[in-house]
Protein backbone atom coordinates (compact mmCIF):
# COMPACT_ATOMS: atom_id res chain seq x y z
CA UNK A 1 0.00 0.00 0.00
CA UNK A 2 2.92 2.23 1.13
CA UNK A 3 4.19 1.59 -2.41
CA UNK A 4 1.37 2.40 -4.28
CA UNK A 5 1.30 5.94 -2.29
CA UNK A 6 4.75 7.00 -2.89
CA UNK A 7 3.52 6.54 -6.87
CA UNK A 8 0.51 8.75 -6.24
CA UNK A 9 2.70 11.45 -4.63
CA UNK A 10 5.44 11.36 -7.53
CA UNK A 11 2.40 11.45 -9.90
CA UNK A 12 1.27 14.88 -7.67
CA UNK A 13 4.79 16.20 -7.81
CA UNK A 14 4.95 15.64 -11.87
CA UNK A 15 1.62 17.35 -12.31
CA UNK A 16 2.77 20.59 -10.48
CA UNK A 17 6.07 20.67 -12.19
CA UNK A 18 4.18 20.21 -15.58
CA UNK A 19 2.46 23.25 -14.57
CA UNK A 20 6.17 25.09 -13.75
CA UNK A 21 7.38 23.90 -16.68
CA UNK A 22 4.32 24.91 -18.99
CA UNK A 23 4.58 28.70 -17.48
CA UNK A 24 8.11 29.42 -17.10
CA UNK A 25 10.59 29.27 -19.68
CA UNK A 26 13.62 27.52 -18.16
CA UNK A 27 14.95 24.63 -19.74
CA UNK A 28 16.38 22.58 -16.45
CA UNK A 29 12.88 22.56 -15.44
CA UNK A 30 11.83 20.43 -18.42
CA UNK A 31 14.68 18.12 -18.79
CA UNK A 32 13.59 17.31 -14.72
CA UNK A 33 10.13 16.75 -15.77
CA UNK A 34 10.83 14.25 -18.66
CA UNK A 35 13.47 12.54 -16.36
CA UNK A 36 10.71 12.46 -13.43
CA UNK A 37 7.76 10.77 -15.73
CA UNK A 38 10.43 8.41 -17.31
CA UNK A 39 11.09 6.76 -14.09
CA UNK A 40 7.60 7.01 -13.09
CA UNK A 41 6.20 5.05 -16.46
CA UNK A 42 9.18 2.71 -15.29
CA UNK A 43 8.11 2.43 -12.20
CA UNK A 44 4.96 1.18 -12.97
CA UNK A 45 5.56 -0.79 -15.91
CA UNK A 46 8.17 -3.10 -13.20
CA UNK A 47 4.84 -2.63 -10.47
CA UNK A 48 2.63 -3.96 -13.20
CA UNK A 49 4.88 -7.28 -14.06
CA UNK A 50 5.47 -7.64 -10.00
CA UNK A 51 1.28 -7.75 -9.98
CA UNK A 52 1.65 -10.85 -12.56
CA UNK A 53 3.92 -12.74 -10.34
CA UNK A 54 1.34 -13.69 -8.01
CA UNK A 55 2.43 -17.85 -7.40
CA UNK A 56 3.57 -19.49 -4.42
CA UNK A 57 7.17 -18.24 -3.55
CA UNK A 58 7.19 -15.90 -6.32
CA UNK A 59 7.74 -13.00 -3.76
CA UNK A 60 10.65 -14.73 -1.52
CA UNK A 61 14.79 -14.58 -3.29
CA UNK A 62 16.24 -16.59 -5.45
CA UNK A 63 19.03 -19.52 -5.63
CA UNK A 64 20.30 -19.79 -8.89
CA UNK A 65 22.31 -22.58 -10.37
CA UNK A 66 24.17 -22.45 -13.88
CA UNK A 67 25.92 -25.74 -14.82
CA UNK A 68 28.01 -25.50 -18.48
CA UNK A 69 27.48 -28.28 -20.75
CA UNK A 70 29.32 -30.11 -22.65
CA UNK A 71 32.13 -28.54 -25.17
CA UNK A 72 34.75 -27.76 -22.70
CA UNK A 73 36.40 -24.52 -22.42
CA UNK A 74 33.31 -22.69 -24.60
CA UNK A 75 30.74 -24.00 -21.97
CA UNK A 76 32.31 -23.24 -19.42
CA UNK A 77 32.74 -19.15 -20.70
CA UNK A 78 29.52 -19.34 -21.49
CA UNK A 79 28.76 -21.09 -18.36
CA UNK A 80 30.40 -17.22 -16.83
CA UNK A 81 28.90 -15.03 -19.51
CA UNK A 82 25.28 -16.22 -18.15
CA UNK A 83 26.34 -15.44 -14.29
CA UNK A 84 28.16 -12.24 -15.36
CA UNK A 85 24.82 -11.45 -17.26
CA UNK A 86 22.10 -12.24 -14.17
CA UNK A 87 24.58 -10.56 -11.55
CA UNK A 88 24.31 -7.01 -13.83
CA UNK A 89 20.85 -7.19 -14.41
CA UNK A 90 20.25 -8.00 -10.21
CA UNK A 91 22.42 -5.57 -9.50
CA UNK A 92 20.35 -2.76 -12.28
CA UNK A 93 17.04 -3.84 -9.97
CA UNK A 94 18.26 -3.69 -6.54
CA UNK A 95 18.72 -6.96 -5.74
CA UNK A 96 21.48 -7.93 -3.68
CA UNK A 97 23.25 -11.23 -5.30
CA UNK A 98 25.82 -13.46 -3.42
CA UNK A 99 27.78 -16.17 -4.68
CA UNK A 100 27.37 -19.04 -2.30
CA UNK A 101 29.88 -21.64 -4.73
CA UNK A 102 31.66 -21.65 -7.22
CA UNK A 103 33.78 -24.43 -9.32
CA UNK A 104 36.58 -22.55 -11.94
CA UNK A 105 36.84 -24.02 -15.12
CA UNK A 106 40.12 -25.71 -16.21
CA UNK A 107 40.97 -23.16 -18.18
CA UNK A 108 38.49 -20.49 -18.44
CA UNK A 109 34.81 -19.87 -16.96
CA UNK A 110 32.58 -21.91 -14.30
CA UNK A 111 32.27 -25.18 -14.53
CA UNK A 112 29.14 -24.48 -12.27
CA UNK A 113 28.09 -21.71 -9.61
CA UNK A 114 25.13 -21.14 -7.30
CA UNK A 115 24.26 -17.84 -6.39
CA UNK A 116 21.73 -16.15 -4.53
CA UNK A 117 19.26 -13.41 -5.30
CA UNK A 118 17.91 -11.14 -2.52
CA UNK A 119 15.05 -8.79 -3.09
CA UNK A 120 11.18 -8.59 -3.25
CA UNK A 121 10.39 -10.93 -6.50
CA UNK A 122 13.31 -11.90 -7.00
CA UNK A 123 12.03 -15.57 -7.48
CA UNK A 124 9.32 -14.63 -9.54
CA UNK A 125 11.82 -13.07 -12.29
CA UNK A 126 14.34 -15.60 -12.00
CA UNK A 127 12.18 -19.17 -12.43
CA UNK A 128 11.44 -18.01 -15.90
CA UNK A 129 15.55 -18.78 -16.73
CA UNK A 130 15.39 -22.24 -15.95
CA UNK A 131 16.32 -24.45 -18.64
CA UNK A 132 19.00 -24.65 -21.54
CA UNK A 133 20.20 -21.72 -22.81
CA UNK A 134 22.27 -21.80 -26.13
CA UNK A 135 24.77 -19.78 -27.14
CA UNK A 136 26.26 -19.78 -30.98
CA UNK A 137 29.61 -17.66 -31.54
CA UNK A 138 32.86 -17.75 -33.45
CA UNK A 139 34.86 -19.24 -30.59
CA UNK A 140 37.87 -16.74 -29.37
CA UNK A 141 39.51 -20.31 -28.15
CA UNK A 142 39.28 -21.74 -31.27
CA UNK A 143 42.54 -20.95 -33.20
CA UNK A 144 40.86 -21.35 -36.65
CA UNK A 145 38.46 -19.51 -35.79
CA UNK A 146 35.21 -21.80 -36.45
CA UNK A 147 31.57 -21.50 -35.13
CA UNK A 148 30.84 -22.83 -32.06
CA UNK A 149 27.46 -23.66 -30.32
CA UNK A 150 27.80 -23.82 -26.63
CA UNK A 151 25.11 -24.99 -23.86
CA UNK A 152 24.46 -24.23 -19.94
CA UNK A 153 21.44 -25.12 -17.93
CA UNK A 154 19.63 -22.84 -15.53
CA UNK A 155 17.51 -23.64 -12.80
CA UNK A 156 16.03 -21.65 -10.09
CA UNK A 157 14.30 -21.81 -6.69
CA UNK A 158 13.29 -19.82 -3.98
CA UNK A 159 14.78 -19.69 -0.63
CA UNK A 160 12.56 -20.47 2.57
CA UNK A 161 11.35 -18.08 4.38
CA UNK A 162 12.53 -18.56 8.10
CA UNK A 163 8.87 -19.87 9.32
CA UNK A 164 8.76 -22.44 7.19
CA UNK A 165 10.71 -25.40 7.97
CA UNK A 166 11.97 -28.24 6.24
CA UNK A 167 12.93 -31.44 9.01
CA UNK A 168 16.51 -32.24 7.96
CA UNK A 169 17.70 -34.91 10.70
CA UNK A 170 21.49 -34.52 11.91
CA UNK A 171 21.34 -38.87 11.13
CA UNK A 172 20.93 -38.05 7.70
CA UNK A 173 23.70 -35.26 6.81
CA UNK A 174 27.06 -36.38 5.70
CA UNK A 175 29.16 -33.23 6.36
CA UNK A 176 33.14 -32.81 4.48
CA UNK A 177 35.23 -30.53 5.32
CA UNK A 178 37.92 -29.44 3.03
CA UNK A 179 40.17 -26.53 1.89
CA UNK A 180 38.79 -23.78 -0.22
CA UNK A 181 40.21 -23.53 -3.93
CA UNK A 182 38.58 -20.42 -5.17
CA UNK A 183 39.98 -16.80 -4.84
CA UNK A 184 39.71 -15.36 -1.34
CA UNK A 185 43.01 -13.57 -0.36
CA UNK A 186 46.10 -15.27 2.45
CA UNK A 187 42.90 -17.44 4.55
CA UNK A 188 42.26 -19.94 1.09
CA UNK A 189 43.84 -23.16 1.46
CA UNK A 190 45.23 -22.64 4.85
CA UNK A 191 42.02 -24.18 6.99
CA UNK A 192 39.26 -26.81 6.21
CA UNK A 193 36.97 -23.74 5.66
CA UNK A 194 34.88 -25.37 2.47
CA UNK A 195 31.70 -27.56 3.38
CA UNK A 196 30.19 -29.96 1.58
CA UNK A 197 26.59 -31.31 2.85
CA UNK A 198 25.41 -34.70 1.50
CA UNK A 199 21.78 -35.53 2.52
CA UNK A 200 21.99 -39.00 2.41
CA UNK A 201 18.15 -39.64 1.69
CA UNK A 202 18.25 -37.92 -1.42
CA UNK A 203 21.63 -37.93 -2.59
CA UNK A 204 21.35 -33.93 -3.08
CA UNK A 205 25.28 -32.66 -2.06
CA UNK A 206 25.12 -28.58 -1.14
CA UNK A 207 29.17 -27.32 -1.39
CA UNK A 208 29.85 -23.65 0.15
CA UNK A 209 33.24 -22.17 0.29
CA UNK A 210 33.25 -18.16 -0.16
CA UNK A 211 33.17 -17.24 3.84
CA UNK A 212 36.36 -17.90 5.74
CA UNK A 213 34.03 -19.68 8.96
CA UNK A 214 33.72 -22.98 8.28
CA UNK A 215 30.34 -22.46 10.41
CA UNK A 216 29.59 -19.91 8.35
CA UNK A 217 29.54 -21.93 5.67
CA UNK A 218 27.66 -24.82 6.97
CA UNK A 219 25.32 -22.21 7.72
CA UNK A 220 24.62 -21.27 4.16
CA UNK A 221 24.98 -24.74 2.70
CA UNK A 222 21.90 -25.65 5.40
CA UNK A 223 19.93 -22.53 3.50
CA UNK A 224 20.45 -24.28 0.42
CA UNK A 225 19.79 -27.61 0.75
CA UNK A 226 16.58 -27.10 3.03
CA UNK A 227 15.81 -24.94 -0.05
CA UNK A 228 16.55 -27.35 -2.57
CA UNK A 229 14.67 -30.60 -0.24
CA UNK A 230 11.15 -27.88 -0.37
CA UNK A 231 11.88 -27.84 -4.37
CA UNK A 232 11.71 -31.30 -4.33
CA UNK A 233 9.34 -32.08 -2.44
CA UNK A 234 6.87 -29.74 -4.33
CA UNK A 235 7.85 -31.57 -7.62
CA UNK A 236 7.44 -34.62 -6.40
CA UNK A 237 3.25 -33.17 -5.89
CA UNK A 238 3.49 -31.21 -8.91
CA UNK A 239 3.84 -35.20 -10.77
CA UNK A 240 0.80 -36.13 -10.08
CA UNK A 241 -0.67 -33.34 -11.93
CA UNK A 242 -0.18 -32.95 -16.19
CA UNK A 243 2.82 -31.66 -17.71
CA UNK A 244 0.34 -28.71 -19.18
CA UNK A 245 -0.11 -27.50 -15.94
CA UNK A 246 3.56 -27.23 -14.73
CA UNK A 247 4.12 -25.34 -17.85
CA UNK A 248 1.40 -22.83 -17.35
CA UNK A 249 2.57 -21.99 -14.15
CA UNK A 250 6.18 -20.84 -16.01
CA UNK A 251 8.30 -23.84 -14.23
CA UNK A 252 9.11 -25.63 -17.47
CA UNK A 253 10.70 -28.83 -18.56
CA UNK A 254 14.54 -28.22 -17.16
CA UNK A 255 16.12 -30.28 -20.18
CA UNK A 256 14.33 -27.75 -22.90
CA UNK A 257 15.95 -25.50 -24.94
CA UNK A 258 14.45 -21.70 -23.74
CA UNK A 259 16.66 -19.24 -25.64
CA UNK A 260 19.65 -19.18 -28.30
CA UNK A 261 22.23 -16.26 -28.09
CA UNK A 262 23.30 -15.59 -31.80
CA UNK A 263 26.65 -13.47 -31.93
CA UNK A 264 27.24 -13.63 -35.50
CA UNK A 265 23.73 -12.27 -36.10
CA UNK A 266 23.37 -10.27 -32.88
CA UNK A 267 20.22 -12.04 -32.06
CA UNK A 268 18.67 -13.16 -29.02
CA UNK A 269 15.68 -15.64 -29.35
CA UNK A 270 13.09 -16.96 -26.95
CA UNK A 271 11.57 -20.07 -28.10
CA UNK A 272 8.53 -20.47 -25.43
CA UNK A 273 7.18 -17.04 -26.45
CA UNK A 274 8.41 -16.48 -30.04
CA UNK A 275 10.68 -13.34 -28.80
CA UNK A 276 13.24 -12.02 -31.01
CA UNK A 277 15.59 -9.09 -30.11
CA UNK A 278 18.73 -7.46 -32.36
CA UNK A 279 20.47 -6.32 -28.45
CA UNK A 280 22.36 -9.08 -27.89
CA UNK A 281 25.25 -7.31 -26.45
CA UNK A 282 22.71 -4.88 -24.44
CA UNK A 283 20.88 -8.02 -22.64
CA UNK A 284 24.29 -9.43 -22.07
CA UNK A 285 25.37 -6.31 -19.87
CA UNK A 286 22.50 -7.04 -17.50
CA UNK A 287 19.35 -5.46 -19.70
CA UNK A 288 17.14 -8.28 -19.40
CA UNK A 289 13.93 -6.62 -18.67
CA UNK A 290 12.68 -6.51 -22.46
CA UNK A 291 13.40 -10.24 -22.12
CA UNK A 292 11.83 -11.24 -18.95
CA UNK A 293 8.80 -8.72 -18.96
CA UNK A 294 7.08 -10.77 -22.52
CA UNK A 295 8.01 -14.16 -20.94
CA UNK A 296 5.84 -13.36 -17.44
CA UNK A 297 3.18 -12.12 -19.68
CA UNK A 298 2.75 -14.78 -21.79
CA UNK A 299 2.60 -17.58 -18.76
CA UNK A 300 0.46 -14.70 -16.84
CA UNK A 301 -1.76 -15.33 -19.81
CA UNK A 302 -1.32 -18.82 -20.06
CA UNK A 303 -2.68 -19.53 -16.42
CA UNK A 304 -5.95 -16.81 -16.78
CA UNK A 305 -6.88 -19.08 -20.12
CA UNK A 306 -6.52 -22.18 -18.00
CA UNK A 307 -8.88 -20.87 -15.30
Amino acid sequence: MKRWQDKEKELEEILILTDIAREGEDPEDADELGRRVDALDKELDAYEIERMLGAENDKENAIVYINAGAGGTEAQDWAEMLLRMYLKWAEKKGFESEVVDLLPGDEAGVKNVTFLLKGAYAYGYMKCESGIHRLVRISPFDANARRHTSFASVYSYPELPEDIQVDIREEDLRVDTFRSSGPGGQHVNTTDSAVRITHIPTGLVVTCQDEKSQHKNKAKALRVLRARLKEQIKEEQEQEVSAERRKQVGTGDRSERIRTYNFPQGRLTDHRVGLTLYRLEDVLAGNLDPVLDPVISHFQAELLKAR
